[in-house]
């Protein structure tokens, strides 16, 4: 107890705390220029995002119903989508990933985090990644404009990035760096920069013609690792459902959302999620994501508050 209320009293808090609301307010005004609208999170559902990772099972029973904790809005995204109306949606989620342990030594993984999940209607990659650029200069700006003594104080000085950002292939990675390739290339580099194709869920787009997943991850430079992770999404029933059987995933948890992908529903989207804490992790230089928490969840770790 006595090392919580420590991690409670530190006197960089304050200064945290200050980066992450001028980081939220930055997002909100952007969204709001740009007619992007809100939507409150969803945390319980018949179904959520599989995940590209093992972990342990985040489900509970509720009046006879199997219900998932959220670990992502992915599929709800695409859901909203449907209407005609939206230009495209945001929402600041809660998440509930309970991780394996191991993944606690990461210094970068929570059990409950907070992920702003962006999905663009019609939008490309291309589209969804220049977007995704010009709110994280916005972002960036913001926070250097509107919080400098809390900067100073954590000796922390953050570059304004110019678009477009640099682009990678992940097999050009794995070539290069071999297996930890995203920690090597990520302490390289001085400015965020995106990583293309990875193999991923169900939803993510193929490209037909060449096989390649129109996938993207951005990643924060000096070793802070992944920051946002998006694709264009699947719509057509027959590659969703040939998806699911390549990655063992049981039809039968999705069988509403099946149903209207089914029904030719599905509109062609864009997006990508990250997670606040990392970014003010990456804003604040803090080594550990457990130093810009409040009330930190670690895997492995006991919760004692």
């Amino acid at each position: 107890m006595k090392h919580t209320i420590r991690h409670l009293t530190r006197p960089d808090m304050k200064d945290i705390l200050r980066i992450q609301t001028a980081v939220l307010k930055a997002l909100h005004d952007f969204m709001w220029d740009e007619s992007i609208v809100q939507l409150m999170p969803v945390m319980l559902s018949p179904f959520t995002d599989p995940l590209a990772h093992n972990v342990y099972d985040g489900s509970l029973e509720y009046e006879g119903q199997r219900l998932q904790l959220t670990k992502s809005m992915i599929l709800h995204k695409q859901l909203s989508l449907m209407r005609d109306d939206l230009k495209g949606i945001y929402i600041v989620s809660p998440n509930i990933r309970l991780e394996i342990g191991k993944t606690g030594l990461s210094g970068m993984h929570l059990l409950e985090f907070s992920q702003v999940d962006i999905e663009l209607k019609q939008a490309s990659y291309k589209d969804f990644m220049a977007f995704m650029e010009r709110l994280y200069v916005h972002i960036a700006g913001f926070v250097v404009s509107t919080c400098p003594d809390s900067l100073e104080r954590l000796g922390r000085t953050i570059p304004i990035p110019s678009s477009p950002f640099k682009l990678y292939e992940s097999t050009e990675l794995k070539e290069r760096f071999g297996k930890d390739w995203e920690h090597e290339i990520s302490i390289k580099e001085k400015q965020p920069f995106w990583v293309m194709d990875h193999f991923r869920e169900f939803y993510d787009k193929e490209d037909p013609s060449t096989g390649k997943h129109i996938n993207y991850d951005l990643v924060y430079p000096e070793g802070f690792g992944e920051a946002l992770s998006g694709a264009e999404r699947e719509t057509e029933y027959d590659v969703i459902i040939r998806k699911m059987k390549e990655r063992k995933t049981d039809a039968a948890d999705y069988a509403s959302y099946l149903e209207i992908a089914k029904k030719g529903l599905l509109s062609p989207t864009a997006g990508g999620g990250f997670g606040v804490e990392r970014l003010v992790r990456y804003f604040s230089g803090k080594k550990e994501i457990r130093e810009v928490c409040m009330f930190p969840r670690i895997p492995g770790e006991k919760v004692v508050i």
